[in-house]
């Protein structure tokens, strides 16, 4: 009865474990994402914060999913980047990602270093969908900012998560969604863990509750899905976001 939210972080993964049968909920921090999917909780579904499904040749926009994210996310746009076409994966630098993704298609789009720097967490995670097919059924792909959004009445949270009225404003949403006192509970776990700031920051933490909060409208079938009607790409992956 468990379903986690995970974000990638410096060193590694964090995610936010939901018991839902009694509402127990704990952190959870692991070096690899199929430390995650194999915890002693087993989640049943998996909302996470990084691309799954990618292009061929690039669109102008990038994914359809990506498109109608930032449609909703007005003012918080910049928090939806363009995912990199599939052959950025295998791009040893940013000069040879930046390259392949321009050459796959007329439109010539090039690569923010944003998305290069996700580029091993996109690996990381289409390599284990590749070796554990299975997963496809578990793990779906989500955004906080969409997330947060749906918690605040469907209005975009405006303020960076870094400043105070951003942080203040997204705890006050997990509050409500049943994730009490999560300030003092990261805390407490990234004690007990030993876990340095330059490795999780508190906002990655913040935005796997987020995410978990999906992970649970997709166990009781109540998420949107961006688009409605979700491509695949070439290894038959979902190319979809929910919250």
């Amino acid at each position: 009865m468990w379903v986690a939210g995970v974000d990638g972080c410096r060193g590694g993964w964090i995610a936010a474990l939901h018991n839902l049968a009694n509402g127990e909920w704990r952190f959870h921090y692991a070096a690899s994402l199929a430390a995650i999917a194999d915890a002693p909780q087993r989640p049943k579904i998996i909302a996470i914060d990084m691309p799954m499904g990618f292009l061929e040749q690039a669109e102008p926009g990038g994914r359809a999913c990506e498109r109608e994210a930032r449609r909703l996310l007005k003012g918080k746009t910049s928090s939806v980047f363009a995912v990199p076409v599939r052959a950025v994966l295998a791009s040893p630098t940013y000069v040879h990602a930046l390259a392949a993704n321009r050459a796959s298609s007329d439109h010539g789009l090039g690569l923010s270093k944003q998305a290069w720097h996700l580029v091993p967490k996109m690996c990381e995670l289409d390599a284990l969908l590749g070796s554990q097919p299975f997963l496809r059924k578990r793990v779906f792909e989500a955004h906080p900012e969409l997330a947060f959004a749906r918690l605040n009445k469907g209005a975009p949270v405006l303020a960076s998560k870094k400043t105070e009225e951003g942080r203040r404003t997204r705890l006050t949403l997990l509050a409500e969604a049943g994730f009490k006192q999560a300030e003092a509970r990261w805390a407490e776990h990234r004690t007990a863990q030993k876990l340095r700031r330059a490795d999780v920051a508190d906002d990655d933490a913040y935005d796997a509750l987020a995410v978990c909060v999906t992970a649970r409208r997709i166990a009781e079938r109540e998420a949107i899905v961006l688009p409605s009607k979700p491509g695949r790409d070439s290894r038959d992956i979902e190319m979809a976001v929910r919250y």
